[in-house]
């Protein structure tokens, strides 16, 4: 009785988000991979998908649509130069929030909130107008590439220009998802004991030794969740490469607007979009095994 009441109870608290993900997840992503395999219409958008001629029964889907991603290089191209600007601003971030984390994570109490209110103080703003605040610092009569230039003049090296580059994109790329990957390492390392690394040192270990060793391992699952906040938006955001990238630093999320919104051609964005969607799916899978407890996995095995 009590196994099939907690079975029963398991059941009950997983329907909720098992019926979210299959209403709002699994569904669209069966239409999407039933309109990859479709003629684009007329007027864009999906054109039927049989017709009946003679009283005959025929389906009307190709196999084009999936055949144009893997013949053509520009698609694959800007799908692996998202994955490095993706990558670029994970690494960027994780190498700026661990310090920032873990100086929040070891703080006094009484500090902390205030500290935690600073890293979510930007969510307090409409996103489109912090996009706006970074055009006008990376315009070319803004102050900061006025400065660059000046520097560059004085070393005999050509003026560059910050807006519309791919430069442009991963530092606001990167502004945006800083917090995404604070707040899970402050999560993380907060609740280390602390014990530890007085045994540590009682037995000889330095600072260093005592990070590396000890806290660098236990902080990893941290790592993994806010990679996993920061990698996935930060591969098909679209926002920031048209406002600040300009033809320079597209993106494949760029892409996939373009076909649903301007060129209306449904089953070839479809395509896209599953693409996207798989990444997605390997990294939140791959993510989700290496940030699992290593006591779990050996109890497993």
């Amino acid at each position: 009785m009590p196994n099939r009441a907690e079975r029963l109870s398991r059941i009950l608290l997983s329907l909720p988000p098992g019926l979210y993900l299959l209403l709002l997840f699994a569904v669209p992503s069966l239409m999407m991979l039933f309109a990859s395999f479709r003629f684009s219409g007329e007027y864009g958008g999906l054109a039927p998908w049989y017709y009946i001629e003679d009283g005959q029964f025929t389906l009307d889907l190709t196999l084009e649509n999936w055949q144009r991603l893997f013949e053509s290089d520009i698609y694959l191209g800007l799908l692996l130069k998202s994955l490095a600007y993706a990558l670029a601003t994970t690494l960027i971030c994780v190498i700026m929030a661990y310090p920032l984390a873990l100086m929040i994570a070891r703080s006094k109490k009484r500090h902390r909130d205030l500290l935690l209110l600073l890293v979510i103080l930007p969510f307090w703003s409409n996103f489109l107008v912090r996009i706006y605040a970074w055009m006008i610092i990376f315009s070319p009569q803004g102050a900061l590439t006025a400065a660059l230039n000046v520097v560059t003049s004085s070393l005999g090296l050509e003026p560059i220009t910050l807006m519309f580059s791919g430069t442009a994109v991963i530092i606001c790329l990167v502004y945006v998802h800083l917090p995404f990957m604070i707040l899970p390492l402050y999560a993380n390392l907060e609740k280390h004991d602390h014990r530890l690394l007085d045994a540590a040192q009682d037995l000889g270990a330095n600072r260093f030794q005592c990070f590396w060793l000890i806290t660098w391992p236990l902080s990893l699952p941290g790592i993994y969740a806010g990679a996993v906040l920061v990698f996935i938006p930060s591969l098909g955001i679209f926002a920031i490469p048209d406002l600040l990238g300009g033809t320079n630093g597209i993106m494949i999320g760029n892409v996939i607007k373009q076909q649903f919104v301007e060129s209306r051609d449904w089953p070839f964005g479809s395509v896209l979009s599953l693409v996207l969607t798989a990444i997605t799916l390997v990294l939140v899978l791959l993510a989700a095994k290496l940030g699992s407890p290593a006591g779990e996995n050996n109890g497993k095995k």
